[in-house]
């Protein structure tokens, strides 16, 4: 975390005996987690709030957390790539301030959990959009905006600036409760360091072991889906 200047130079370094240990379930297993967020993270546990990312923007931080908790256990994840031009899904990047940012989750828990496509990941706000038709609703309640390009660089770039439009879709008050059915919902996509651009991310490249196994995910669509739910049942 370079907001705290707390930067071990390597996961040997790094102690969790410290680290606060939240009660989910009395008679549970104490489970350690590691994850980072692009750009902010809420994890939820048997429907109970856990941790909360302490670094909402930028630089990027990782985060361990410790919960107790009893299987079958369900991880509940809110992750949101924060945009600058609120509601529109656009950020200032290299000097351009109405560009389509991207995002990314990665976390792997003492259990065997990791995040890879074995998830569910659902989309509730898209943009930014030269139109709201981009999102094109399909079966299995994809939100649908693989035409405009899943990742950087190819994602395709719209100049409508502060007239772009954005989907925004009603949160279920109860998504990370054990018993929300997300059934219908879609897998979570796995995505490549080089798609997330966290190649020369300290927060993650200081310490792979921490990591390992584990997969950055997100919705289908990396740069446009802007808030997003993913969720795992672990039995």
């Amino acid at each position: 975390n370079e907001c705290t200047q707390v930067m071990p130079a390597k996961s040997a370094d790094v102690s969790t005996d410290k680290v606060p240990v939240v009660e989910v379930d009395a008679d549970g297993e104490v489970i350690t987690g590691f994850i980072v967020a692009d750009n902010y993270f809420e994890l939820y546990v048997n429907g109970k709030l856990v941790a909360i990312d302490n670094t909402p923007y930028t630089p990027f931080n990782s985060m361990i957390v410790k919960f107790k908790a009893k299987r079958p256990i369900t991880y509940a994840f809110k992750v949101v790539d924060w945009d600058e031009n609120l509601s529109l899904g656009t950020e200032l990047m290299r000097g351009d301030p109405w560009y389509p940012g991207d995002a990314g989750l990665i976390a792997r828990f003492s259990d065997g959990t990791v995040t890879d496509s074995s998830w569910k990941a659902q989309s509730f706000y898209i943009g930014p959009l030269n139109s709201p038709d981009e999102v094109v609703e399909k079966r299995g309640n994809i939100h649908d905006t693989t035409k405009l390009g899943r990742v950087h660089p190819v994602a395709k770039k719209p100049q409508c600036q502060d007239k772009c439009f954005a989907v925004h879709y009603p949160v279920p008050k109860d998504w990370a409760s054990r018993s929300f059915d997300d059934s219908k919902w879609p897998r979570a996509y796995e995505y490549t360091d080089e798609d997330i651009g966290v190649t020369s991310l300290p927060a993650f490249t200081k310490y792979p072991e921490l990591f390992e196994g584990a997969r950055w995910i997100w919705s289908v669509n990396l740069v446009f889906d802007n808030v997003v739910i993913a969720r795992k049942t672990v039995r």
